[in-house]
Formats: structure tokens, sequence, C-alpha cells
């Protein structure tokens, strides 16, 4: 239910609960039976308590919108700060990666294969886009296996990632 549309009920509950005010006052005058007064009290207190619980439920919704709007405003900022600082390194480790298949002389198809395959690509998905046949692409990885001296695309992904992804003190230790 939108906003507007709370405001709506609750006005329309309101609106409600001032005339039945109104009949009560007019009953009382006619003396008429206190128990009638009484539930006519009733429907205007539940009416006048629902006008309540919707306008407050609006406020509420409207201020858990502003918090979820900073929230996330900060996400955003610190996957932007994330990005920027992590950016350097990334291109650095491309560099580095392409600097390795380099030592290895690797042609350029081989190297395209092997971001591909670091990338997590399967033969198919490489195949696919790259425009050329699976088996043209299994020859090549053949090769990027061959003149790396690894055994595989995980041996290919450990040879890179491998110092990148252990737990820091482990990293501090090697450094030592």
């Amino acid at each position: 239910m939108s906003r507007t549309e709370r405001l709506f009920i609750a006005g329309i509950l309101v609106f409600v609960a001032m005339l039945n005010v109104a009949d009560i006052y007019t009953d009382y005058n006619e003396g008429v039976a206190p128990w009638h007064i009484f539930l006519e009290g009733t429907i205007a207190t539940s009416a006048l308590l629902g006008a309540f619980y919707l306008i407050r439920n609006t406020f509420q919704l409207k201020k858990s919108l502003a918090d979820e709007k900073s929230v996330n405003h900060e996400l955003n900022l610190e996957a932007q700060k994330w990005k920027n600082v992590s950016d350097t390194y990334v291109k650095g480790l491309s560099v580095e990666i392409e600097n390795q298949l380099d030592r290895w002389e690797f042609t350029t198809a081989e190297k395209e294969i092997a971001f591909l395959l670091l990338k997590g690509h399967s033969i198919k998905e490489i195949a696919s886009l790259r425009n050329t046949s699976t088996k043209t692409v299994r020859t090549q990885t053949n090769a990027i296996y061959s003149k790396s001296g690894l055994h595989g695309r995980s041996a290919l992904s450990a040879f890179f990632l491998e110092d990148l992804l252990m737990p820091q003190a482990e990293h501090e230790d090697r450094k030592a």
C-alpha cells in the first residue's frame, strides 16, 4: 500500500470517528441507551486507533526508507572506494600475468586463451567467444600447459592466484 493510500484511508477513518462523535453527542442529548453510546464510542475509538496506526506506520516506513537509502549510499561509497583501491592492483596483476605469459613464450592466441581460462571459462565457452572449434582450443590449452610446465587449468590458476588468496597471517609468515 502506498503512502498516499495509507493517508487516504487514515483520513476516512478520522472522518468516520468525527461522525461517530457527533452522533454520540446527539444520542446522549436525546437520552439514548448507554450501551448504544458505548458501542458508537467503541467504533469511534477503533477508527481513531486505525488512523493512528496507519499514520504512524507511514512515518516509520518513511524513516526506514531514509535509513536504507543512507546505508545504500554508504555501501556504494565503500564499493567505489574498494574499486578505486583495487583497480591499481588488478591492473598490475594483469600486467604481471601477461609478462609471465611472455616469459613462457605464449602466442597471442595462447595468451587470450590463458586469460579466459583464468577467468573460469570452459573450453566450449572459449571456442564460442573466439569463434573457433573446441578441438582448436584444446590443442592451444595443451600448448599452454606444455610451455608453462603446468598440468592443467587448476595449476595455471594456482600459479597466479595462490599467494593472492592466502590468509593474511600465512602471507606475513611467507614474507619473513
